[in-house]
């Protein structure tokens, strides 16, 4: 009996997991949703609420402020393995991360130009220690959360963990440039603020049932810096500076130093794949700036309402357990920040001249309540109600869309470059289950790790080709819809899919077991420095026009560089020897 209700204990995820998958969707929309807008906030006239800054001026903040951004992981986890534990720094940096927002936000409350450039300054400054301060603890502090027994289960609420990035980013890129659009800079950056006031509450509601593993006071990535000095400082003659340091460390210590520095000649080549993607934040959404906005309305609008709402009726019937929960739990909380920001915006102007209806605040207010305490349930409840009422939920949804059918048809959403961003995150969750479980298994061997990559970096270069032709055409003085970029989208994602998500499993599987958190330092220090070399392109190659960093030529530059980048790694996936032999063989 005994051993039966254990099975079924350790087949179940731990109910703290929810806590920080929840905390994670709205970190990753307060972050998203604050660089959505950053490109358009520098370069945008003062008179509309903007900096004035040239393009390159735009560039070279934004891939610095990214490159600080990836580099401070190396800060969050030293006071978290040193000093406080994964816990409480998460808990306390988020608070550091929630203020940045709030100086962002009251920048308007400064006068002039300058002023609001130190606004922004001392803003992104927070938000990168923040953001970069929790990064190595989040997801490292979800796997505490698994008994060993449970390791089974990583696979999948990592994959989740995965998806509430994604979501997270996808809903922020809609709406913090709707708010943007409606109610001007302060607000827009106020949302993410909020959001990440939400997550940090969130996380903090289960901090009753978490399981708290304290700092080790030790750092076993040091173990690989030492080794290896080790070897350099006192070479013996005849050997190689891995033998020489088996005199001082044992044969694990130097086998574990040994296995990461063939990883690091692989990370070399990756820098240049973050300078192309990270620019979808800063030179695509200029580029935007020049195109003609996508207008999505009429029959296409309602047929992706209805066919979404019918989806997730369909989920909600035959979906397991913790899947009906988080969607339940989504689309209240989706409601709850919908309706609470409208219900801010109506108080903001409950005395101006015009008025508000009141009618529509008491709806307002009514929907909020309702969803609040479906939110709760969502957390609390039991697992019957919950899919009762998700259900009937949706069902009303769908019913309701039936019914104000020619109404929606008369809406229409303009889709910008701040919006169009959204295309990355809603086609990483399309293309990683597809490669996953439907191209990867038919390629064999050729879906060995690196050989993903490389063909990521051959995708990299391509989708610059075509932006640089778009571009071309724009200098031609020809009118395009920004719909056209929706095609460098597609090829730049599949190849985030082939190089991001399969460089850290590449990572993970041939580093030994004591050397994994320092590979994933390192694996973040490649963003950092592809980052920094868009930063040092576009201050070396800058003009007088201050707008270089926007031009055909450039971006075929990039695309030549990542092409014979790409050779490189195709090369260097011939000579790896693989430590992990399945992953040589796809598996």
């Amino acid at each position: 009996m005994s051993s039966s209700v254990n099975e079924t204990a350790n087949s179940r995820w731990p109910s703290q997991v929810k806590y920080i998958v929840g905390n994670e969707a709205c970190e990753r929309f307060s972050y998203y949703g604050m660089r959505s807008i950053l490109a358009g906030y520098i370069t945008g006239t003062v008179l509309q609420g903007g900096l004035g800054q040239t393009a390159d001026r735009s560039t070279e903040i934004i891939h610095t402020f990214v490159s600080v951004n990836y580099f401070t992981p190396l800060l969050g986890a030293w006071l978290s393995d040193k000093l406080f534990g994964r816990y409480q720094t998460i808990l306390w940096v988020s608070l550091l991360y929630c203020a940045g927002h709030g100086v962002l936000a009251c920048s308007d409350f400064v006068g002039g130009v300058d002023g609001k450039m130190w606004c922004l300054f001392a803003g992104l400054t927070l938000i990168a220690f923040g953001a970069g301060g929790i990064k190595p603890c989040v997801s490292a502090f979800m796997g505490d959360q698994f008994k060993p027994e449970q390791s089974h289960l990583l696979q999948k609420a990592y994959g989740a963990f995965y998806w509430s990035i994604n979501l997270g980013s996808f809903f922020s890129f809609l709406v913090v440039p709707w708010v943007k659009n409606h109610h001007g800079y302060s607000w827009a950056f106020g949302v993410p603020g909020i959001l990440m006031a939400i997550a940090t509450v969130i996380f903090w509601m289960g901090t009753k049932h978490y399981d708290h593993v304290p700092p080790s006071r030790e750092t076993k990535s040091a173990g690989f810096f030492k080794v290896l000095w080790h070897g350099l400082k006192e070479p013996k003659e005849g050997k190689s500076f891995w033998e020489a340091a088996r005199s001082r460390f044992s044969d694990r210590e130097v086998d574990a130093a040994k296995s990461v520095l063939p990883i690091l000649g692989v990370f070399a080549l990756v820098p240049p794949f973050w300078s192309l993607f990270d620019q979808t934040n800063s030179t695509w959404v200029l580029q935007g700036k020049t195109m003609i906005p996508a207008v999505l309305g009429g029959t296409v609008l309602f047929g992706l309402i209805l066919a979404l709402a019918l989806v997730l009726l369909v989920l909600t019937i035959l979906g397991k357990g913790t899947l009906v929960r988080w969607l339940f739990v989504a689309i209240n909380g989706l409601v709850v920040l919908i309706t609470g920001l409208r219900l801010i915006l109506f108080l903001r102007g409950a005395f101006s001249p015009e008025g508000h209806n009141l009618v529509e605040f008491v709806a307002y207010a009514f929907s909020f309540g309702v969803a609040a305490a479906f939110l709760i349930v969502g957390v609390r409840g039991p697992l019957g109600l919950i899919r009762v009422l998700v259900g009937g939920q949706l069902f009303l949804a769908v019913t309701r869309i039936l019914l104000i059918r020619e109404q929606i048809l008369e809406l229409s959403f303009k889709i910008g470059p701040e919006e169009m961003q959204s295309a990355n995150p809603l086609l990483v969750m399309i293309l990683v289950p597809m490669l996953t479980l439907l191209v990867y298994p038919r390629l064999g061997k050729w879906a060995s790790p690196l050989r993903r990559m490389s063909y990521g970096m051959f995708l990299a270069a391509f989708s610059y080709v075509i932006v640089a032709g778009l571009q071309q055409r724009l200098e031609a003085g020809a009118q395009l819809s920004i719909a056209w970029q929706l095609l460098p989208y597609v090829v730049l994602t599949a190849a985030e899919v082939l190089v991001s998500t399969t460089g850290l499993e590449f990572a993970f599987r041939e580093a030994a077991p004591e050397m994994k958190s320092l590979i994933t330092s390192f694996w973040w220090l490649t963003v950092t420095a592809g980052n920094m070399l868009v930063a040092f392109i576009t201050k070396f190659f800058s003009e007088s026009s201050g707008n270089t960093s926007v031009t055909s030529g450039r971006f075929m530059m990039y695309a030549g560089l990542s092409f014979v980048v790409a050779i490189l790694f195709g090369c260097a996936t011939t000579f790896y020897r693989y430590r992990d032999k399945t992953a040589a063989l796809g598996r």
